[in-house]
């Protein structure tokens, strides 16, 4: 099977009119966006869910991880696909899948589901995170393009679904129903755009069912020859989307029990201001050199968590937002950092792979301290919960940072080759 698109823009054998190459690559990143707003949407709506169906924070927790639960089953097992079967039949499959869960969204009248609506949902960003995040880099327009969309895609994406719904929830009719209605059309209208976006995957042969079966075989794939450079990266990851997690998950909940705010907008407020700095952030560095992006940004947000844990401690909603404002700067740097690092060492032929393994790694750090802290909030309160999270958080970014300066410094003080 090979792909004659790949690169070369000559025509293929299909009647279908191909999207230009510049038109593609802002509707695969629109297509990445719209997919992160929809996996912020239910945030906001959680304590509304929570009034109606009378649920605790433990299970909140539950429901917000059983979407990143099916986000990894989709990341390890069809992760790596479309770099044999193609980039579009992938999200082709994710974006029908996306518009199924936002169905069971509207029609869910207790937590079953609302548990499944998140199940599909996860499968639906899983199954098009890998797929998504190597065809921005393919079609990118310059080597910079492709890091800064990968970054802030998911940033503006979280922020825009979790203020959008904010709103509606507090100044629209239906909340439980309009937030998804209007994400229904943008997906649909993104997939009937992506049928015209030109593939380009160097299609690898499925041999047989027995290869199809092997490849959907639960697995994680490093870069050939930068290992070291990935390890490094790890705790950063863990520590951005941990902390992201955290807001989305608990956020709205810290807003009204802490700060004694009982406003949906502010609440969405809250992750907005996280995520949208985030991007702001990665826009403004992402020509600096990605090891000192990642260095400076992890330093950023443990400073911006610090500052969260002590708003925490004196009840200053004001400091709050100011240090989520400052950990979102360190967010999308350390991420962003990392995706070019990524971006530039990995092979072509191993970047839905790669990409799927570093997804995984980062919903892991997404879901599962936020469960962890959900169980906490339970037993010790949610203010307890609060610091000891923030400090788990900031240990974690100064142990990337500090990591990637030792490294550098080893690498100045390694005798060159000789010519």
């Amino acid at each position: 099977m090979v792909n004659t698109e790949l690169g070369a823009g000559t025509s293929s054998a299909a009647p279908r009119k191909r999207m230009p190459m510049a038109a593609a690559f802002w509707t695969v990143g629109l297509t990445y966006l719209v997919i992160m707003a929809s996996s912020a949407a239910p945030s906001p709506l959680y304590p509304v869910y929570q009034q109606a169906w009378g649920f605790s924070s433990t299970t909140l927790t539950v429901v917000f991880a059983v979407y990143a639960v099916a986000l990894l089953s989709a990341l390890l097992t069809v992760g790596s696909l479309s770099d044999h079967v193609g980039r579009k039949p992938i999200l082709i499959a994710a974006l029908i899948l996306l518009v199924i869960s936002l169905v069971l969204f509207i029609v869910a009248d207790g937590v079953p589901g609302l548990i499944a609506a998140r199940v599909v949902q996860g499968l639906a960003a899983g199954t098009a995170t890998g797929a998504l995040s190597a065809a921005v880099i393919d079609l990118q327009p310059n080597e910079s393009a492709g890091p800064l969309v990968n970054s802030v895609a998911p940033s503006i994406g979280l922020a825009t679904g979790a203020l959008g719904a904010g709103l509606l929830v507090q100044l629209a009719p239906a909340p439980t129903t309009l937030v998804y209605a209007l994400l229904i059309g943008a997906v649909v209208l993104l997939a009937t755009a992506v049928l015209f976006v030109p593939e380009t995957s160097a299609l690898r042969e499925v041999e047989s069912r027995r290869h199809l079966s092997l490849l959907l075989l639960p697995r994680a794939s490093f870069p050939t020859g930068a290992r070291v450079p990935f390890l490094l990266i790890v705790p950063a990851l863990v520590a951005t989307w941990s902390l992201g997690g955290f807001h989305l998950s608990l956020g709205p909940s810290i807003i009204g029990s802490v700060f004694g705010v009982d406003n949906h907008i502010v609440g969405g407020l809250d992750i907005f201001a996280l995520f949208s700095s985030g991007a702001v952030a990665a826009a403004c560095v992402r020509t600096r050199p990605p090891r000192a992006v990642m260095v400076v940004g992890a330093v950023v947000l443990a400073l911006g968590v610090g500052l969260s844990l002590v708003s925490v401690s004196m009840v200053s909603v004001q400091l709050y937002f100011l240090g989520s404002i400052v950990a979102g700067a360190g967010w999308g740097s350390a991420f962003l950092g990392a995706m070019r690092t990524l971006g530039a060492l990995v092979p072509a032929d191993e970047r839905g792979s790669v990409f799927a393994t570093t997804f995984v790694l980062s919903y892991l750090a997404f879901s599962v301290p936020a469960v962890i802290g959900g169980v906490a909030v339970h037993s010790f309160g949610l203010e307890p919960t609060v610091l000891a999270y923030g400090g788990f958080v900031i240990v974690l970014a100064l142990v990337s940072s500090a990591g990637f300066g030792l490294a550098s410094r080893q690498e100045r003080r390694a005798p060159r080759p000789t010519r």
